[in-house]
């Protein structure tokens, strides 16, 4: 009978424990999942900046296509959109709310081509070298980009790049401060235990190594429990912000449960280890310490 409380004291200890690093490891796989698709979201934020081409008047529908397929065959272009006079106007009178074609009793507006260039040429110097590529064809009478936009984007995105690498290191330490103790603690409860396998006799490594193997499998199951909470977290992300599933690739999430699993293996042994060896060297009048 009194066999009973103690495995339920066990168990309870063991879930404590998992629980704990499920929840460090599961914020720690946020970060990972945000910094292994940084790529992908820098790619995407980059090129969402366009470069306009305001067409000659006159222009004829024909050369405009002509133009066209010149542009999206280039190796530095995403994607063109054509936008008429007419559509521009549109656009004007939706933006400001004034009706200058009717004052006018002319569209001033010209046509134009919006172009959004790949992530890699989303610099001031391949957007020099762009703008006179652009400038070069017949029908483009001017070319126009904002960049102040460009550049301050440039220098957010490496200072946001720097501070996330900062925050990242911050984080994992603090984890494994948190992990640490939360063994620690469990070791603690079962010290008069490995003090009494000691005074019979057992060895160090008879000792350690059940403690070892179930550190390795609290690792694991939190890995496994950390990978469930991402997953779910994504998938009601995603169904309220469409664009987050363009972050959907197996290869990532494969790549961060392998991460997750390493790390939860990684600091849930070693915390044991070291939250061993102390009370393996404690002697037993320090035990109510």
């Amino acid at each position: 009978m009194a066999a009973k409380p103690f495995v339920h004291k066990l168990r309870s200890s063991s879930i404590t424990t998992v629980v704990s690093i499920s929840l460090v490891l599961f914020i720690l796989g946020l970060l990972g999942l945000l910094i292994l698709n940084g790529e992908k979201i820098t790619r995407s934020i980059k090129e969402q900046a366009s470069v306009q081409l305001f067409l000659n008047n006159g222009v004829k529908d024909a050369d405009i296509t002509k133009l066209q397929k010149e542009l999206d065959a280039s190796d530095y272009i995403k994607s063109t959109s054509f936008i008429s006079k007419d559509s521009a106007a549109k656009q004007l009178y939706a933006h400001n709310k004034e009706d200058f074609e009717g004052l006018l009793q002319y569209n001033p507006l010209p046509a134009s081509i919006n172009v959004h260039l790949k992530a890699d040429y989303i610099n001031m110097d391949s957007i020099k070298w762009i703008e006179k590529k652009f400038s070069a064809f017949p029908q483009v009478k001017e070319v126009l980009y904002q960049e102040s936009m460009i550049d301050g984007m440039n220098r957010n995105i490496r200072k946001v790049s720097l501070v996330l690498f900062g925050f990242s290191l911050l984080l994992l330490l603090v984890s494994l401060a948190l992990i640490n103790n939360t063994i620690r603690l469990t070791i603690y409860s079962k010290r008069f235990l490995i003090k009494t396998m000691q005074l019979v006799g057992a060895t160090r490594a008879f000792i350690s190594l059940p403690y070892m193997w179930r550190g390795i499998l609290h690792g694991i199951y939190a890995a496994f429990i950390a990978m469930l909470m991402i997953l779910a977290i994504m998938h009601v992300a995603e169904s309220q912000m469409a664009d987050l599933k363009q972050l959907d690739d197996v290869k990532t999430y494969l790549m961060l449960a392998g991460i997750v699993v390493v790390l939860g293996i990684f600091i849930s042994s070693i915390s044991t280890f070291f939250a061993l060896s102390r009370y393996l060297r404690l002697k037993s009048d320090d035990l109510h310490y």
